[in-house]
């Protein structure tokens, strides 16, 4: 007799043997039921985040789709890999092991057919992704991988989502064999429970029924000797009956136990994994970023040399951080498959090019299309040293300051105040000083001279094509300043001015003045000794998008030589200001520029480089070609807009044909060695503290004697704001800008009364500006204001009466 037999004779002597073996047999179930917590004793476990199963080969459906991308491109063609329940897509497949474009969960997406070849996927949210087949086969097999993979996706979330991890930690020596193993012991264990269970289950319904018989049979029975025969047998089938239904009781208790011991465990497991992928994604991302970061720096050192030793090739490129933004999409602009942005190649001229002796010089030039008379540009006069003996005869007649009180660090809730602001003018909004510089508009515009000795080098040159790489280089300079200066400058007072006399230290003077308040514009002309003149109308347009700021000057700007009488015009690029309400501040600058001279008919196109998270090229890089009236490439210019420029000159060119992989083929330019043309001075010791001003900013509002009264240094908010007394500048800017309205109110009321009534209500702005006039532009058509003259001789004079009082 077995000794569950013993011990079933042990509690149930009355019991028969037959009743007996199928007791036994049932005590059995219950012992392995009440010990597996210490026959198999679970144990803490972690498991990984929830995979999907390694996919069968059918699993994994991979091949070309064209996707669309954006108006301009339209469908491009993409690697696409589907997997796990997964939709990935790369540019080519060599992307597939290091850069993948866009992934879409098909457990939670919309598969829906357009026509013959289209179909889109969209997961609902921001994902969607419309694509086209080559064929309408070949868009049907992949709708059926597709929903394939959508249902099998399904059914593996519930079973992802109930297979939660335990929250213990592994020892550290503990790998993922033995995680493994404890998962499966935990499992077979559950799965025994499960059985048994069921098991259960069957003798209670066998030992139900045989009640239920032996008590039917008993209704039948006469009273007599066979009574008590089965009077016991139904105590001994009841009997039965209760000690199988305890112990089903008995094992569902001890099953809801343990489900809900681990339950919880894995809970917590589950709550710290997911914490953990976080925190891993987190860092993933700031290593692909800094990856990204590193490439661009080791690319930038490659193709620009020189760049090594700049100190501050840390900084390029906007990388903000996770703490910074939300998500990469609030700060950046990201394109979808983004293309190369330069539109030509360069490649080392034929070393014949570098052999040639000086008195072949003048034949490079006749290949190129100059004239025989002409003086080439060679490497010395692009690459002379800017302090020049003429420069250096210039002593400056006063010490200028070179610091100015620290920037306070206050405190301000910046999204109380743009909530109201979003879709309004930027100069209709009341801005408080907390997020301007203690510089005015025309202050900035006056920074463009920073580089003035550009322009004085290319007063030298006898050779316009020479002469446009000079004004070219002008042009991106005057961005220089403006990579860290996220501060918003002053709104000039309509009829404020700003005078930059440096004629005894630089050679030129410069003034602007506020000709128009709505829209705001702003006139500047500068005249140098050295045989240039600069002038330019600037009207900003600005908008508010909640998450950018986006500044899209208007106007021309007019370089003429003297000597050459040369006339260049071009104009600005758009300026975008990032992380307007969360994250750290940062400016790009994009866009193309034309610079043309209007004599000659040469160009210079230039090209400003937009930010992308996927470009692998250098951050805030700008490129052009120098070409004469024929559309002849002669030079070739790169670098970026915060940190140098370089120029190569054209030995020959081979245009691209109709027969490219994207329907055409880069420009391919033989260029010489590139030599520096231009490059950006450090800005002063401190220069974060300091509103990140360059030197020549540090000067621009000092004080002054003998300037105009309406002169941007007399401000008294700006110059608050610069002494730290934000407070008072706050209150002082609102009584100018009152000031300000009170006045514009009462011109109108005069305008209106003195015009006659077919005019009345046309006049918005009859504002008369002091020094400028407008006129029409004999070189470009364009209606304009320009200088008509007599500040500097009411300066000498200090003949400011007719000033407005506008302070």
């Amino acid at each position: 007799m077995s000794p569950s037999c013993h011990v079933a004779l042990h509690y149930f002597p009355e019991v028969s043997s037959d009743v007996l073996r199928e007791l036994s047999g049932f005590l059995f179930i219950i012992h392995r039921l009440k010990t597996p917590s210490d026959t198999v004793k679970p144990r803490a476990v972690v498991m990984s985040e929830p995979k999907a199963p390694t996919p069968a080969p059918g699993d994994t459906y991979k091949g070309w789709l064209f996707k669309w991308t954006n108006y301009i491109k339209g469908y491009q063609r993409r690697w696409f890999v589907l997997s796990n329940g997964l939709l990935s897509y790369y540019r080519t497949q060599a992307e597939m092991g290091h850069t993948c474009r866009g992934t879409i969960n098909l457990a939670t997406a919309n598969i829906a057919v357009e026509d013959s070849c289209n179909f889109v996927i969209s997961n609902g949210g921001t994902q969607t992704y419309h694509l086209k087949a080559s064929s309408e086969v070949e868009r049907q097999r992949w709708i059926t991988a597709l929903e394939l993979a959508k249902a099998k996706a399904v059914r593996m979330q519930p079973e992802s989502d109930e297979s939660g991890d335990d929250s213990t930690p592994p020892a550290s020596g503990q790998g993922a064999g033995s995680r493994n193993s404890e998962v499966q012991s935990t499992l077979r264990t559950l799965s025994s429970k499960v059985e048994d269970l069921s098991t259960c289950n069957d003798l209670i319904a066998k030992h139900g029924s045989a009640l239920q018989r032996s008590l039917s049979e008993l209704e039948g029975v006469r009273l007599g000797g066979e009574t008590s025969e089965k009077f016991r047998q139904v105590t001994e089938r009841a009997t039965l009956f209760r000690i199988t239904s305890n112990a089903m009781i008995n094992a569902c208790q001890d099953f809801l136990t343990l489900a809900q011991t681990h339950s919880k465990r894995w809970q917590k497991a589950l709550q710290s994994e997911r914490e953990q992928r976080v925190r891993l994604e987190e860092t993933l991302e700031q290593l692909a970023k800094q990856h990204n970061h590193l490439e661009r720096a080791f690319r930038g050192a490659t193709v620009l040399p020189s760049s090594q030793s700049n100190p501050s090739i840390d900084s390029k490129g906007p990388v903000p951080v996770k703490g910074d933004a939300s998500d990469e999409d609030d700060e950046n602009e990201f394109f979808d498959a983004c293309e190369d942005v330069q539109e030509f190649i360069t490649v080392p001229a034929d070393p014949k090019y570098h052999r040639r002796s000086g008195s072949n010089v003048s034949g490079i030039s006749s290949e190129l299309g100059m004239d025989d008379g002409t003086t080439s540009l060679d490497e010395q006069s692009l690459a002379s040293n800017p302090e020049s003996p003429q420069s250096q005869e210039l002593v400056p007649v006063r010490k200028r300051r070179s610091r100015i009180p620290d920037k306070p660090n206050y405190s301000l809730n910046l999204w109380s105040i743009m909530k109201n602001c979003i879709g309004k003018e930027l100069s209709k909004i009341p801005m408080p000083v907390n997020f301007n510089e203690p510089l005015s508009m025309l202050q900035r515009l006056s920074e463009d001279l920073e580089y003035y000795e550009l322009l004085d080098r290319g007063a030298k040159c006898q050779n316009s094509l020479e002469q446009m790489c000079y004004v070219a280089a002008f042009t991106v300079s005057s961005y220089s300043t403006t990579v860290h200066r996220t501060g918003k400058p002053f709104n000039p007072l309509l009829g404020e001015t700003f005078e930059l006399d440096r004629v005894q230290e630089s050679g030129y003077r410069s003034l602007c003045e506020q000709v128009s308040h709505h829209p705001p514009a702003a006139a500047h002309h500068a005249i140098s000794e050295r045989g240039w003149t600069l002038r330019q109308e600037i009207a900003l347009a600005s908008k508010f998008r909640g998450k950018y700021l986006s500044i899209m000057p208007l106007g021309s700007i007019h370089c003429i030589f003297e000597k050459s009488t040369n006339h260049y015009t071009w104009k600005k690029v758009t300026t975008t200001v990032h992380n307007i309400i969360v994250g750290k501040l940062w400016i790009d600058q994009s866009g193309e520029i034309d610079v043309v001279n209007h004599k000659t008919g040469d160009r210079c196109h230039l090209k400003f480089a937009p930010y992308s998270y996927f470009s692998r090229d250098v951050a805030r890089k700008v490129t052009g070609v120098v070409t004469d009236k024929d559309g002849k490439a002669h030079y070739v210019l790169s670098g970026t807009w915060d940190e140098k420029m370089e120029y190569s000159r054209v030995m020959q060119s081979s245009r691209g044909g109709e027969n490219g992989a994207e329907g055409r083929q880069k420009t391919v330019y033989q260029t010489l060695k590139a030599k520096e043309l231009w490059r950006k001075t450090p800005l002063p010791e401190g220069a974060e503290n300091m509103y990140y001003f360059s030197t020549l900013a540090l000067t621009l509002n000092e004080p002054e004697e003998g300037v105009a009264p309406t002169d941007s240094r007399r401000r008294p908010d700006q110059r608050l704001m610069e002494q730290g007394r934000w407070e008072e500048a706050n209150a002082e800017k609102q009584r100018l800008e009152e000031k300000q309205r009170t006045v514009r109110r009462e011109r109108e009321r005069e305008a209106n009364r003195t015009a006659s009534p077919s005019e009345e209500g046309g006049h918005q702005d009859n504002y008369t500006p002091m020094w400028f006039e407008r006129l029409v532009d004999p070189m470009t058509g364009e209606t304009t204001h320009i200088y008509k003259g007599g500040y500097w001789e009411a300066k000498e004079q200090g003949s400011w009466d007719s000033c407005p009082d506008i302070f």
